[in-house]
């Protein structure tokens, strides 16, 4: 399939990359049909809408620069995109980048969770307070390579 993105132009991509998400995402509610794209700068991937060229998001697996971070959203929330088990499940946090580059942040408050079995997915609310739509990703990263060992 081909696709007109935000980061690369128009791209072949297979099947596989292709991501549902039956309620859009929260403030996208209109856009359901993504495909999740490596990009060239890791451990950053592109959420990339399939309808318009202009809607794609920066994501990034949270777990690598908040070990700690827990998915805590409502069992229902997991059946709705046929979560069967932890195996399943790709969670993402969506990334802002701001003028400074160094002071990107991610949203642990609203992950992005996808079945990787049946590619459907959605954005649910955390429902820890402890994680907030605006982590620094540079300072949590450099905070974890200051931790001993």
């Amino acid at each position: 399939m081909r696709v007109v993105t935000k980061p690369y132009g128009v791209i072949e991509v297979d099947d596989r990359q292709k991501i549902h998400f039956h309620n859009g995402l929260f403030g996208f509610e209109n856009f359901k049909n993504y495909v999740l794209l490596d990009a060239k700068q890791q451990p950053f991937y592109w959420l990339q809408s399939t309808d318009v060229a202009e809607i794609a998001f920066v994501l990034i697996n949270p777990h690598i620069f908040r070990p700690d971070y827990q998915l805590d959203v409502d069992e229902e929330e997991l059946m709705e995109i046929d979560i069967q088990s932890p195996e399943d499940i790709l969670c993402f946090a969506i990334v802002t980048i701001p003028e400074n580059p160094s002071k990107m942040t991610a949203n642990l408050q609203g992950p992005v969770i996808i079945n990787k079995r049946t590619r459907e997915a959605r954005q649910s609310i955390s429902r820890s307070s402890k994680w907030s739509i605006r982590h620094p990703i540079i300072e949590e990263l450099m905070a974890e390579e200051q931790k001993p060992c």
